[in-house]
């Protein structure tokens, strides 16, 4: 063979030329934006557009540069418009550009594929930290896979190969297999060899004769014990340079991921308040996760996910139940500390009254104002014994140091709190508005107060501890901690005190009317000023992810339809119903006139006349006319000015004159009052007068009924445009901008809640960022569907057959008879009469259907778990329920009725449900011996701790 040099003599450049499979839809193109200045400089503007060209059935985009040797530089592609206005743009890793030494010259011929963001999904912390956390351990190999010379045989081509293994185990080696003898004609071991180099990539390369094109081949996997396994789907192959008939001298081929079966994994969901054990203390602690962990591995569970676990003692009663209205969105609840472990030296008299008191709160359900008190009483007698050697030392100052811009304005917060004796900032006079100076004062080492303020530093600490260790325990044991992130925060939080200029203070957060509440709901925290969050590019959000990410590596955005868009409520709204979108494109004062509505008045104020009276308050109605409402135009009424609000018709019938009239009656009269606030067609806007919202569900009104045809039609028009139409793409835009500083403010693996009233952009959205849904049977995503179908849910998807916000399995099977019956026709497939409870059996069949099902993951309340095995299903199914959605003074204390402890023991449990999650395909963790594991140990060591 002739050598031929590709030396600067000859060619001074390489030119190089991508190649990428891409469908694109009229008007779209393709192009390359990077980081090098003749990539644009992350400038899509200024890319480079590539070219169409069809080769058989493939829509190739290729395009052409010429760069100097050594040249690197990262890129994405993206799909754009004509004026270059981004579609839709690549996740996950940025690719790269660099080539080696040996390259001075020619071209160089570079196949990409393009990126979507569920092929990043096992990049992620629960995939590369815990579930294959071995196979990403692997050193890099210090051999290179191919070395590049300046002379390589003229009827050659260097081919470099590149393939993605995040998912493989430990003790693997990867192989090209193909039809060319350098591939070894298909015999996996004589193949070529691939070098690990780090992040789950292997590569390497060979050169090829040219008459050896087009290539056939494949990707394979071996143990070391001598197993193969080779990639799922057709033969891959590689054509080179069939649009101009000269082939490259080179050529780098990024294949993606190593094609296998969907990997599925399972999990259950349980409360962290909800879970017993026997060295617990009235709730469930943060050490309880360990045994838990036991429990879901013995199970053949790879995952654990909690409800949200930060501090919510606002109110200081039971009212702080409520995972979901934050304190602060930093600090961990003091609920969950488990006082044995604050100490190694706790004296007698305090470990009698920890006994005591585990005693006296192992109720049937969490006593959440007596525990919380305990806990904090035995806390403090230990903070003072040790508080000087505590505070000393170097791991509470590495942790201080690390948390202290939260932690000091939260213990800032707790100490004004209960000085004034409210959480309320704004009662806090000069303290009211936040401010560093203000700060240095509260929390000085030298003020009167500082030992208050050191011990919830104390705390946090502590919690952090424990929490921390529970998580180590949980990643050696291949178990994932799934955490909670809430949608709002309280309105008298820490961070509505330290960040005003974050939230719109005088709105509040809810959902419209759904399969919840037809009310709606109304959560009562304010919304996000997301224009002000922008303004630093999200940095409160981005640092909620990162202290989140030290103890969980999956998390639940709960409400993922918030950041496409939040229901905003007035202030003084008490129900759900009366709210309108925001972001969103309202319905202008000159739209509704050019279509012949004029009377605004009549349309946004509500609607009184006498015979609504009548009928909503019967031989009563003169009594509410006189003390709520005075006489208005056109034979009208309107309601008086002290009571024209929910809040104020609320405060008026608690407090106010007339309360023989109504007695007994408070809320019949509340509930009619309320209907005739919200007898309205359109809303006006507070903030500007001249725009205007449909009201949801305006035809059910009777304002609407009384209007006239014209204007029922116009209305009716108006109503479907404005929520279906013509928010979609103001929507999916706001999603793109608010979502990804989530997403990459961390790598755990993030899973949306997208239940409810569910934009038509919003499935879209959630798969181009690779965002894992939610299934739940009972609420069907389909329309027009009661039931949904397991077996068709897309793999993107967790799927479950309840969760906290609904009744659980059991209790939902007894609530509706005919429609128990309906499910048994439709999903079971029996014709005849249904079991009046929810007998194993048929629990078993639920489950499985679930178990089966292709998405990633199935993930089950433990109380829909334990209903495999009758004798954990004698208390009411209705005291299984952990929220009712449509009460906003719900008490959230469900516990489970049986300790972990005794879960461990249940081997025909444990039995029962790993043939589930087997029979269902699912992965499971790999048993490992657990004579020593750190949870039995320790479970040993407080079981003879509690003799003392």
């Amino acid at each position: 063979m002739n050598p031929v040099s590709f030396s600067s003599a000859r060619l001074a450049s390489v030119t190089l030329t991508f190649r990428i499979p891409y469908y694109t839809q009229w008007g779209q193109s393709l192009l390359i934006s990077g980081s090098d200045p003749l990539f644009g400089n992350w400038d899509v503007k200024r890319g480079i557009i590539l070219r169409p060209v069809h080769n058989g059935g493939v829509l190739l985009w290729c395009g052409k540069i010429t760069v100097a040797a050594g040249f690197r530089s990262k890129y994405s592609y993206y799909v754009v418009n004509d004026d270059r206005g981004v579609l839709r743009s690549e996740s996950g890793r940025k690719h790269e550009v660099s080539l080696p030494q040996g390259i001075v010259a020619g071209v160089v011929e570079i196949h990409d594929l393009w990126q979507v963001a569920s092929d990043a999904v096992f990049f992620r912390s629960a995939f590369k930290n815990v579930i294959f956390a071995e196979g990403w351990c692997l050193e890099p190999e210090q051999t290179p896979g191919f070395c590049f010379k300046e002379t390589e045989d003229e009827g050659c081509i260097v081919v470099h190969f590149k393939i993605s293994c995040p998912r493989m185990d430990k003790g693997t080696s990867v192989y090209v297999t193909g039809n060319t003898s350098q591939l070894g004609s298909w015999e996996a071991h004589n193949g070529l060899r691939l070098s690990y180099v780090g992040e789950s990539v292997w590569q390497g390369g060979c050169a090829m004769r040219k008459d050896d094109f087009p290539i056939q081949y494949k990707y394979c996997q071996t143990k070391t014990y001598g197993e193969s396994s080779l990639e799922l789907g057709p033969n891959r192959e590689l054509i080179v340079d069939s649009e101009t008939g000269h082939p490259p001298h080179f050529v780098f081929l990024s294949d993606g991921a190593f094609r296998e079966s969907p990997w599925r994994g399972a999990g259950v969901a349980v409360p962290m308040f909800s879970v017993r054990s026997d060295d617990d203390l009235g709730v469930g602690e943060f050490l309880d996760l360990k045994l838990l962990v036991d429990w879901a591995v013995d199970s053949g569970f790879h995952l654990v996910q909690l409800l949200p676990v930060n501090d919510t003692s606002v109110h200081g009663m039971w009212w702080d139940s409520y995972p979901y209205s934050s304190l602060s969105v930093f600090a961990l609840h003091p609920l969950y500390l488990r006082v044995e472990a604050l100490s190694r030296n706790i004296p007698d008299d305090i470990k009698q009254e920890i006994l005591r008191k585990r005693k006296e709160l192992n109720g049937q359900s969490v006593d959440y104002e007596a525990t919380l008190a305990a806990k904090l009483s035995i806390a403090k007698k230990i903070f003072h014994l040790e508080k000087d050697m505590i505070l000393s030392s170097s791991s509470f100052l590495d942790f201080f140091s690390e948390n202290k811009e939260w932690l000091r304005p939260y213990a800032a917060f707790c100490f004004l709190r209960d000085f004034f004796e409210t959480a309320d900032h704004t009662q806090w006079g000069r303290f009211s508005n936040y401010s560093l100076d203000k700060l240095e004062k509260i929390v000085s080492e030298g003020s009167l107060h500082y030992e208050v303020i050191s011990f919830h530093y104390y705390i946090q600490f502590h919690l952090h501890l424990q929490l921390l260790e529970a998580s180590e325990y949980a990643k050696k044991r291949k178990v994932i901690l799934k955490g909670d992130l809430p949608i709002g925060v309280d309105r008298c939080s820490v961070d509505t005190w330290q960040y005003p200029n974050l939230f719109r203070m005088k709105t509040s957060t809810g959902a419209p009317p759904d399969y919840f509440d037809k009310n709606g709901q109304n959560w009562g925290f304010p919304t996000y000023n997301w224009e002000e969050m922008s303004k630093d590019d999200y940095a409160w959000w981005r640092a909620r992810l990162t202290g989140m990410g030290k103890y969980f590596t999956a998390y639940r955005i709960d409400h993922i339809l918030g950041f496409f868009r939040i229901w905003e409520l007035p202030e003084h709204a008490v129900t759900g119903l009366i709210g309108k979108f925001r972001p969103s494109i309202p319905l202008s004062q000159d739209e509704l006139e050019k279509e012949g509505i004029w009377d605004f008045d009549r349309l946004s104020l509500p609607y009184v006349t006498k015979e609504l009276l009548q009928d909503k308050f019967g031989t009563f109605w003169p009594g509410v006319l006189s003390h709520f409402f005075e006489e208005g135009p056109n034979n009208l009424f309107k309601f008086k000015e002290e009571c024209n609000t929910e809040k104020k018709v609320v405060a008026k019938i608690e407090t106010g004159t007339g309360s023989s009239l109504w007695l007994d009656r408070k809320e019949i009269i509340q509930r009619g009052l309320f209907d005739l606030l919200q007898n309205i067609v359109l809303i006006r806007d507070p903030e500007d007068r001249s725009k205007f919202y449909p009201r949801f569900n305006m035809e059910e009104t009777s304002s609407f009924r009384d209007i006239d045809e014209h204007s029922k039609n116009v209305m009716r028009r108006l109503y479907h445009d404005y929520y279906f139409c013509r928010q979609e793409e103001l929507w999916r835009q706001n999603a793109l901008k608010t979502l990804p500083a989530l997403l990459n403010s961390s790598d755990m693996l993030a899973c949306g809640e997208d239940l409810g009233f569910i934009p038509s952009c919003v499935f879209p959205v959630m798969q181009e960022l690779g965002l894992i849904g939610l299934r739940i049977q009972r609420m069907a995503a389909e329309p027009g569907v009661e039931f949904g179908l397991p077996s068709l849910y897309d793999y993107m998807t967790v799927c479950a057959p309840s969760c906290h916000d609904c009744s659980p399995m059991r209790a939902w099977w007894e609530e509706d008879k005919e429609r128990r019956q309906r499910f048994y026709i439709n999903i079971v497939g029996s014709t005849k009469s249904p079991p009046t409870n929810c007998i194993p059996e048929l629990a078993c069949f639920i489950l499985q259907q679930h178990f089966d099902s292709p998405s990633m993951w199935a993930i089950f309340p433990i109380q829909d778990l334990l209903a495999l095995k009758k004798e954990y299903t004698t208390r009411p199914a209705a005291e299984e329920t952990i929220n009712d959605p449509t009460n906003p003074k719900h008490y959230w204390r469900y516990r489970v009725h049986v300790t972990l402890e005794s879960l461990m023991k249940d081997k025909d449990l444990k039995a029962a449900i790993k043939d589930l999650v087997t029979g269902g395909g699912r992965s499971y963790p790999t048993v490992v011996d657990k004579t020593n594991h750190p949870a039995q140990t320790e479970g040993k060591r407080r079981a003879e701790n509690r003799h003392f």
